[in-house]
């Protein structure tokens, strides 16, 4: 792991938040944090995972603030269901991002070794 790893995954974070009206802006944040970090394809994949992590926090962050503001009902069971039902959009979110942002930073560093 290099000094510029955190920096690099930063990066990284912010192309995916830019990029975000494309349907594969994980990714390319992802590649972009990779190619910046170059080296092995663990280290792509170790910073692309990072900067995918980095970018979900503001969609983490949203849909937590609408768990703590879901109403409360006459019948306690409604809560808990659409907390359950909300914390299990809030993993599926953090997965599908962070695992598509490695998927990107593996090919950011293909790319900086081969280019």
């Amino acid at each position: 792991m290099t000094g510029n790893t955190y920096l690099n995954a930063l990066i990284g974070a912010v192309a995916t938040v830019l990029l975000s009206f494309t349907g594969i802006s994980p990714v390319l944040g992802g590649a972009t944090a990779g190619y910046l970090e170059g080296g092995e394809t663990s280290d792509g994949l170790r910073v692309g995972a990072i900067s995918g992590a980095i970018a979900s926090l503001p969609a983490l962050g949203l849909l937590f603030l609408i768990l703590f503001l879901i109403p409360v009902a006459p019948e306690p069971g409604v809560v808990i269901g659409g907390g359950v039902l909300l914390l299990g959009i809030v993993a599926l979110v953090f997965g599908y991002v962070v695992a598509l942002s490695a998927i990107g930073g593996v090919i950011g560093a293909y790319a900086k070794r081969e280019l």
